[in-house]
Parts: C-alpha cells; structure tokens; sequence
C-alpha cells in the first residue's frame, strides 16, 4: 500500500521515523477497516452484542476495504415488538475498532461456539475446519471438530468465496446452528480448511454468517436466515441492527431477529422498496456536501446496505468531492491533472457548446463508444476482477476525463468562470482517492467540516464529520481517516453506493425480508 500524506513534529520539525510509522499506520487502518456475539438473553429475546475497542494500529489489518471490489460485481412499516415478544431473538454484539461488529454462535451438538461477523453482503457461513492445518489464521482461531458433534451430517463439495483482500475455501458440511436461543437445524456451512489471507490471521472473528439473499450464496446453500424462517423459528421475517459508536461503550450493539426493539430507535422508520435481490438493494436519491448538491445521483443512484463493510463506498467522482471539501489527503493523480492541463479547455468547450456530457469524452479521443456506453478501452466490470485496484488506475485517462465532466458540468450549472472551474477541477484531481480509498485529514479541523447528506425516499438522512471521520491513537499520533472509501461499478448495475457500518451507526437499520424493504431512523 502506498504512503499517505503527513507527518508528525519534534519540536517543529517533521521526523522521518516517525513520520514513515504514522503512514503506516494510517495504511493499516484502511487495510482494517472494511472487514467487518455472545448470546444474552433478556426475557424472551436473543441479542447479540458489540463491544468496542480502542484503536490499535498493530491489529487493525483485518478488514475488507477490498472486498468492495470483488463483492459488488455478482450478478415494515410498523412492525415495531417489544423485547418481551416471545417470537424475537436478539443477540448481543461486539465492536472491533468501529471496524469489526460480531457475535457468537454455536454450531453442533453440543454447541462449539464462534465469532462470527453477520454480514449483510454476503449468504453464507464458513468457520474454520479442524481440517485446515496448513494457515496461521486457523491456529489461532476456533475450529470446527466434526467428530464432536452427535448431529454433524457429511456433505464434503468443496468450494470456495473470494475477498479483495484474500479469500477461504474448504467445503461444505451440515450441522444444527444456534444463534442466541434459537437452533436451526440441519444448516449447510462451509468448513474452511484454507484461509490463506492476513485479513483473517488478524481478525477478531473466526468466521462469517451472512444474512444477504439465497442468489448470491456461494453453492446456492439455503443462507441462515432463510432457515429461521422456514423453521417457524421467528413470526415475524424481519431482522435489525442497532450498532453503538460510543467507543468507550461496554456493550457494542445488538442484532434482533423476528423484529425490532424499540429502545434502539427514535421516531419512526423510513422504509424504501428493494429494487434487486441478492444484496439488500435499494434506490438512493440526491447526495448533498453542506447544502449543496454534488448533482451526481440527482436522477437517482443505487445503494446496498451492507453490514460487513465498515467504511461508505461510492463512485471516485464524488468520493474525491467529498475528500476536497473535507480536506482529505488522498494519492494525486497525474493523469487526472494531465486531463485538465492538457484537455480541460476543449472538454469546457465541449460543455459549453451542448455536447451532451456523455458525449464529450469520446469526442475528446479519450474514450471509445461500445454500444450506447462510453467505457474505457481496459475498464473491466467489477465481477471481472480477480485483483485489487480501483478503475482510476485501470483506464486512467478516460476515467479521469469523465469525472472531470462531471465536476464541470456541475460547476457550469452555478455559472462558474472557465478559469475558476479548471483551476477547481485540479484540485479535486489531488483529492483523488488512492486504490485502497484511504485519505487521511486533520483531526484538528473535524469541528469545520460540512454534513454529507443521503436522499432516500425524499428524507435527508445527515452524516456529521464526528459520524464520518475514524479516529484512532492520541496525542501527536493521532490518525484521522475519511469514513467514505472510492468503488467505481458501471451501469447498469451502478453507480452503486454502500452503506456500511459508518451509516448503520447512527440510523438504525430494519432488513424486512418479508416485505422486500430495508428502513432507516434516527439511532437511539
């Protein structure tokens, strides 16, 4: 990974050693920062919880920043129980760093126990094998022992799941669950006898339990979730999150099945429609920097809810807005400055004279025309890719040139002078993200940034830069990162924006299966 802007003062003047070490670290909590209970019962109600940690930068690399990469190219109102509802299970959760929120389970008879992270972006359960013998990270973590559980039932397919940051394979075996009080019975997993990644040497987890939809489960296995459900293990098929990012916090959050809990939540939920299944996918409106519109997804952008992803992921183009009016030090991009010095001009022509913007930067040759899309000669879609790195650095140029259509023709729009625009445009060029998103800020100056702002369904849901930003050390090694991280996915399928745990901390978040709807309110 690359080194991020800044340094820290010994008596005024900057010191390499150390200034090399807080790079480091700010790049270790990006590479953590993406990755991401024990049962209590209260009454009738199963709660997972999260518990937080101080930031230690020598153990935030398990993380999946880069998962975003390889994850998003596959293809109620009202329903408001009480704790005491006999038909919810909660279950605490623990809190990683604001980084990592998991919990237990238990799989066998009797139970084994594991943490596991409850992943909305993904549909299937994998803990380590007793089996893997060859990966640090199954040493040094639970293990699944067939041999001890009297309701184990071989299966023996091998598969495997790929992250940005690594991937697990072993394969599959079927055994009783238990998350909270509940048991589901007869559940397909994954043994995992290959975790050959750092991600999960570092993790505090040993595995995943995904509770995203049955077609994007790895084997088309019947994810957890369904099971509940089909077990008449809960009445009502609705499960929520609550999340605590309090960081001095004994209890992390909980996650509730069969409902919601009341006392997690102020006012009322607003719930929008799904518009694909697979991921928990909905459509998203304007995106606002203070009070202005970044213009971006004005006609609307798609957005998932993603409970496994720490940080907000979206579009480079206003990602790197964001960095700007923040003051975020991201990578600077050359390409993107060779753009404006060297196209600028004739791209403001281009605008001026009504090429329709979608036009302009084949007009310009650096783009070519593949049916009625503009795309970049090497751009390929996310699926496609099998290796980190975002699009920026894939098709530089053309890339480059379309995100500066869009910051002009936004700036256009508030009659901007030619001179003013270029000369703005190359700013946001030295915003632009790294391939890893991370972009590091002054924490002193947090009090004097501007609210990011998400439409759904015509309501304002408001992020304040103490929402947004990740802090960790003290003193003069303190590290403050932008919560908002680059990922590029090309119509039809984008722009896409992911919501993770930076915008599930502060609303409370309802995945009503039944409905086909996810809802948002104000966290309590």
């Amino acid at each position: 990974m690359e080194e991020l802007d800044g340094s820290l003062l010994i008596g005024g003047e900057p010191n390499p050693a150390n200034m090399e070490k807080k790079h480091l670290c700010a790049a270790l909590l990006l590479w953590a920062i993406t990755c991401s209970a024990l049962p209590a019962s209260s009454g009738d109600l199963l709660r997972i919880g999260l518990k937080k940690h101080r930031l230690d930068v020598n153990s935030i690399k398990a993380a999946r920043v880069a998962k975003l990469q390889d994850r998003y190219g596959k293809h109620v109102n009202g329903i408001e129980k009480k704790s005491s509802d006999s038909d919810i299970d909660i279950v605490p959760l623990k809190n990683y760093l604001d980084a990592q929120y998991y919990g237990e389970i238990g799989i066998g008879s009797p139970p084994q126990k594991f943490k596991v992270i409850f992943d909305t972006g993904s549909s299937n359960l994998w803990v380590p094998s007793s089996k893997c013998y060859f990966s640090i990270a199954c040493w040094i973590h639970s293990k699944y022992k067939a041999s001890k559980s009297s309701t184990y039932t071989r299966d023996g397919e091998s598969c495997s799941i790929r992250y940005g940051t690594g991937s697990i394979s072993g394969h599959f075996s079927m055994d009783n669950v238990q998350v909270g009080d509940l048991v589901v019975k007869d559940q397909v997993f994954i043994e995992a006898t290959r975790e050959p990644s750092i991600t999960f040497i570092v993790a505090k987890f040993d595995g995943i339990l995904g509770l995203g939809f049955q077609e994007i489960s790895v084997g088309n296995t019947t994810p957890v979730w369904y099971n509940m459900v089909g077990q008449g293990l809960v009445k009502e098929s609705v499960f929520s999150f609550w999340f605590n990012r309090d960081a001095n916090a004994k209890e992390g959050g909980e996650l509730v099945f069969g409902g919601v809990d009341p006392k997690h939540f102020k006012g009322n939920h607003t719930y929008v429609p799904l518009t694909q299944k697979g991921y928990w996918q909905f459509n998203m409106g304007d995106f606002l920097i203070g009070n202005t519109s970044t213009g971006y997804c004005a006609g609307g952008c798609a957005a998932i809810v993603d409970s496994g992803t720490s940080l907000l992921a979206g579009p480079t183009t206003i990602v790197t807005q964001i960095n700007h009016a923040i003051g975020a030090e991201g990578i600077v991009s050359m390409e993107c400055k060779t753009i404006v010095s060297q196209y600028g001009e004739m791209i403001w022509d281009l605008l001026v004279s009504g090429v329709r913007p979608d036009q302009v930067c084949s007009q310009a040759g650096l783009c070519f025309v593949d049916g009625a899309q503009h795309v970049s000669s090497n751009i390929r879609t996310v699926v496609e890719r099998e290796t980190e790195g975002s699009s920026v650095g894939e098709a530089p140029l053309c890339t480059a040139c379309e995100m500066a259509v869009v910051w002009m023709q936004n700036q256009l729009k508030q009659a901007g002078t030619k001179e003013k625009v270029l000369e703005y445009v190359n700013q946001l060029c030295e915003k632009i993200p790294s391939p890893m998103g991370e972009s590091t800020i002054d924490c002193n100056s947090i009090s004097s940034m501007p609210d990011i702002s998400f439409t759904i369904k015509d309501k304002a849901f408001v992020l304040t830069p103490e929402q947004y930003i990740l802090k960790t050390g003290e003193g003069v090694a303190t590290i403050c990162v932008s919560g908002f991280a680059a990922l590029d996915v090309p119509p039809p399928r984008g722009p896409l924006w992911i919501l993770g745990d930076v915008f599930m901390g502060p609303y409370h978040t309802v995945f009503d299966y039944g409905k086909s709807q996810v809802g948002f309110a104000e966290a309590a």
